[in-house]
């Protein structure tokens, strides 16, 4: 067994001021003890790299590495000589709220915010969410992304709270915000709804002397979703044609006549085809171009 020999002189190097004048008070005594580098410890199960020092039979460790290994801070206090170890408060995990949908409308605040409106599905259906500079924007690849570039139809992800406004609808902070995609909207009347092998087939076009025109095809699957303004789910069979409504969709797009493209959400549309809510929070917001 390979031992070395160590000499400890005070607990903490420098703490008790120079070498020579703590021993000339009688403060600081010298001992000898083995550096067992043989001897392996563990906290809770994991390895850590101290090796102890055995003194007259005693395993003694490094009195920071140690504190630290199990949860607290280690710090000295000169005036009453005193070594300190307080336990480390851990932060307190915060639950937040989930929602996966599409954003509506986007504002910027007076207090530089920006005030989402979005629809979709998750803990709430239909909520207003303000992004600051505390907000975590990434797309879908962990890029960040700026608050700025999110526009009306941008799909996202976001966790929000713990606090929500009892509002309505409701409105909290954002915590994060993933970008998973920039959709293409349109604001029209259905020309036609057919239902298809695949789910249903919404049409948007112009009607002349009886005469159908169709200018886009909008395929919708089991990953769209029809809501109203307030995120409340609507049966297809109660969509007809004029029904005014606002589709997000794409962005890709064929190159057909008419041009078709995959449908996501599908907002109908109150009589007079208004999307705005009541702010309710105290900030004025301005639309965004």
């Amino acid at each position: 067994m390979n031992k070395k020999k160590w000499i400890i002189a005070a607990t903490l190097v420098g703490l008790l001021g120079t070498t020579a004048a703590a021993q000339a008070t009688g403060v600081i005594g010298k001992v000898s003890g083995l550096l067992r580098s043989d001897v392996k410890i563990t906290v809770d199960g994991q390895a850590t790299g101290m090796e102890p020092v055995y003194i007259n039979g005693q395993a003694y460790v490094p009195i920071r590495e140690e504190a630290a290994a199990l949860g607290y801070e280690v710090s000295y206090n000169a005036g009453s000589k005193t070594i300190e170890l307080n336990k480390v408060q851990e932060a307190e995990e915060i639950e937040y709220a989930h929602i996966a949908g599409i954003v509506s409308s986007v504002a910027k605040t007076d207090n530089g915010s920006y005030r989402l409106e979005v629809l979709g599905r998750g803990d709430a259906n239909w909520i207003i969410l303000y992004a600051d500079e505390e907000t975590v924007i990434k797309d879908s690849e962990g890029n960040a992304v700026e608050v700025a570039s999110i526009r009306a139809g941008t799909q996202i992800n976001a966790d929000y709270g713990p606090i929500v406004a009892m509002s309505y609808p409701g409105q909290s902070h954002a915590a994060s915000i993933t970008v998973v995609a920039s959709r293409l909207v349109s604001e029209e009347a259905i020309q036609s709804v057919e239902k298809t092998d695949d789910g249903w087939q919404v049409s948007f076009g112009t009607t002349e002397n009886g005469t159908k025109s169709v200018s886009l095809l909008l395929n919708a699957g089991k990953e769209t979703f029809v809501m109203n303004e307030e995120g409340q789910p609507v049966e297809w069979t109660d969509l007809k044609e004029g029904t005014k409504v606002r589709a997000y969709y794409g962005p890709a797009v064929t190159k057909s006549i008419p041009p078709q493209s995959p449908l996501f959400y599908l907002v109908v549309l109150s009589d007079n085809g208004s999307d705005t809510a009541e702010d309710g929070s105290g900030s004025t917001a301005q639309p965004l171009e």
